[in-house]
């Protein structure tokens, strides 16, 4: 564990180790939002670790729906409110295994390629 994450609760430090690992070679910088670690991609934010190990993922508005389907996602909320159709919350269980973060962390970066406007 870094010392950037020593003080985030396990599970959370975990994710976001994991997380880095996945982007190292994207210009990413990590600022503290929404009561998380957020990964800015290109400026724009592309996922947040969440204290209890699960991720906040940015996507397309209208992926969105098709992507609550998937096991473990479902509409983020920021206390009762719903931060809207592009932003996903996915339960740590759902991220257990590499290929499933790797799954969202992709995800994420299609919508931060469009929005930014970089291929």
């Amino acid at each position: 564990m870094s010392r950037r994450t020593a003080v985030m609760p396990e599970p959370q430090a975990a994710l976001v180790e994991r997380v880095r690992a996945r982007l190292a070679d994207e210009p990413t910088r990590e600022v503290a939002m929404f009561g998380g670690r957020a990964f800015m991609v290109r400026g724009a934010m592309a996922v947040s670790a969440w204290r209890d190990g699960s991720l906040l993922v940015r996507v397309a508005d209208d992926a969105g729906p098709a992507l609550q389907q998937r096991p473990g996602a479902a509409q983020a909320l920021m206390g009762e409110r719903d931060m809207g159709p592009g932003w996903l919350t996915v339960d740590a269980e759902a991220l257990a295994d590499e290929p499933a973060l790797t799954t969202w962390i992709g995800i994420a970066l299609d919508h931060n390629r469009t929005v930014t406007g970089d291929p």
